[in-house]
C-alpha cells in the first residue's frame, strides 16, 4: 500500500465523512505550487478556496507569524494587547472603513453582518423587536453555522438540519427588481455575494451592485457585502465592489486576510452603526488575538507593497483569454473576474470532477462545483509562463 493510500485510510477511518477531496495528500507548499507526500509536485489552483492569494508560505508572512510566537500567543478580549490595534488600523485604511470588528473565520464574520443588522435595525431604523428581516439571494454561500444554512438554497447545505433561523427573505441573484419587491418595513439588510463563488463563479450583470448600493439606500436598508472569498485582490481590485460605485455600509471579509497561516476575519463598518455593539453583546475568545493580528497586518502589507489587485487584473485577463482560446466544444462558458475564473463544462462532457482528477494526474489541483464547474484560482503571485504551463494542462485534461 502507498503512503498516499495510507493516509487516506486513516482519514477515513477517524475523521468524519464531510468533505470527498481529491485522492491526493499534500505535505509541502511554496508559492502557487504544492508537493504530494510521494513528492510530486502540482499547482494549486484552489488556494484554499482564496484564502492563499498570497501563496504559500509567503515569507513575509511567515516570520511575522514566528516573531510573533515567540512574544506573545493568547490573551482573550478581557485585556488588550500590542499587536490588535495596529493590526485594525491598517485594515480600515486598506478596506476604506470608520471600524471593524475582528473574528475568526468567514461565517463568524457574516454572523457579525447579521447581528449588527438586526441590532441596527432595531435600534436605529426602528424596527419593531424580533420582526428584523434580511434579504438574502439563491444559490448563496455564507458559511455553515445552523443560521446560516437555514437560508441557503442548496440541499446539501440545509437537508437535516432544520428547523430554519427565520428572519430572511430569499430572492433571485442579479435581480433589482425582485429586491426592490421584497423589501418592506422591517427590512434591516440585503446580504450578497459580489460573485457567488461557491454557485460556479456567478459574475452578475454589469451595474448589479451600483443598483443595489441605490435601492439600498433609498430604503434605509444596509448593504452588506460578503467578500469572504472575492476579497483582498482576488478579482483584480482590492475589493470587488470597487468596480463600480457600491461602497456597502457592512463590508465581511476573510479567508486572504490570514496569509493562508492562520484564520482571520472582519465585518467592517463606520461607527453610526459599528456603535450598536456594546461590551458583553458579541465576541470571540480568539478575535484579535496577538498571532492573527500580527500574521494579518503582514498579509494586508505584502498585497498593499506587491500591488497583488494589479497583478491579479492582468493575470487574470491574460489567463481567461487563454482559456477562452481552448481548441474543445466541451466548453459551453468561461467567465470571472481577475483570477477568480471558471470553465463550465456542457452537460454532454460528463462531470466536472472526472477533469479534475485528470488535471490532477498531470500536475494541477483544481476544485469541481455544481456538476458541470471548474474553478481555478491560483495564487497572486503566479506568473505568466506558469500560466501558460498550466492552460496546457487544462487543455490536455479536457481534450
Amino acid at each position: 500500500m502507498s503512503r498516499t493510500q495510507e493516509i487516506i485510510e486513516l482519514d477515513n477511518e477517524y475523521g468524519a465523512h464531510n468533505y470527498h477531496p481529491l485522492p491526493v495528500v499534500l505535505s509541502r507548499a511554496e508559492g502557487p505550487w504544492v508537493w504530494d507526500v510521494e513528492g510530486k509536485r502540482y499547482m494549486d489552483c484552489l488556494s484554499a478556496y482564496s484564502a492563499v492569494n498570497q501563496g504559500h508560505r509567503h515569507p513575509r508572512i511567515v516570520k511575522a507569524l514566528k516573531d510573533q510566537v515567540d512574544a506573545l500567543d493568547l490573551t482573550s478580549r478581557a485585556f488588550h494587547n500590542d499587536v490588535m490595534g495596529k493590526f485594525l488600523k491598517k485594515l480600515c485604511e486598506y478596506c476604506g472603513f470608520e471600524v471593524a470588528l475582528p473574528m475568526n473565520t468567514g461565517a463568524e464574520a457574516v454572523e457579525t453582518g447579521i447581528k449588527l443588522a438586526r441590532r441596527w435595525g432595531y435600534e436605529k431604523k426602528g424596527i419593531p423587536t424580533d420582526r428584523a428581516e434580511i434579504i438574502v439571494c439563491c444559490e448563496n454561500f455564507h458559511g455553515r453555522t445552523t443560521t446560516i444554512v437555514g437560508f441557503s438554497t442548496d440541499p446539501d447545505s440545509y437537508e437535516g438540519y432544520g428547523p430554519a433561523t427565520p428572519g430572511f427573505r430569499i430572492i433571485p441573484y442579479d435581480d433589482i427588481k425582485a429586491l426592490e419587491e421584497a423589501i418592506n418595513e422591517n427590512t434591516a439588510g440585503f446580504m450578497v455575494e459580489p460573485i457567488q463563488g461557491e454557485a460556479g463563479v456567478k459574475v452578475p450583470s454589469p451595474g448589479y451592485l451600483e443598483n443595489v448600493r441605490k435601492v439600498c439606500t433609498k430604503h434605509n436598508v444596509l448593504m452588506i457585502l460578503d467578500e469572504v472569498q472575492t476579497g483582498f485582490c482576488r478579482t483584480g481590485k482590492r475589493f470587488c465592489f470597487m468596480y463600480e460605485d457600491a461602497k456597502p455600509d457592512v463590508l465581511l471579509v476573510g479567508k486572504a486576510l490570514g496569509g493562508g497561516l492562520y484564520p482571520v476575519s472582519a465585518a467592517l463598518s463606520d461607527w453610526d452603526k459599528m456603535e450598536v455593539f456594546k461590551p458583553g453583546t458579541h465576541g470571540s475568545t480568539f478575535g484579535g488575538n496577538p498571532i492573527g493580528s500580527a500574521v494579518a497586518l503582514s498579509a494586508l502589507e505584502v498585497l498593499e507593497e506587491e500591488r497583488l489587485d494589479e497583478r491579479a487584473y492582468e493575470l487574470g485577463e491574460y489567463f481567461r483569454r487563454k482559456l477562452e482560446s481552448i481548441p474543445t466544444d466541451k466548453i459551453r462558458e468561461v467567465r470571472g473576474k481577475g483570477l477568480l475564473l471558471a470553465i463550465e463544462l456542457r452537460k454532454e462532457a460528463g462531470p466536472a470532477r472526472e477533469y479534475c482528477n485528470r488535471m490532477r494526474e498531470l500536475g494541477i489541483l483544481a476544485k469541481d462545483t455544481h456538476g458541470q464547474t471548474i474553478r481555478f484560482a491560483p495564487a497572486l503571485t503566479i506568473t505568466e509562463s506558469e500560466i501558460d504551463w498550466a492552460v496546457g494542462v487544462i487543455t490536455e485534461a479536457i481534450g
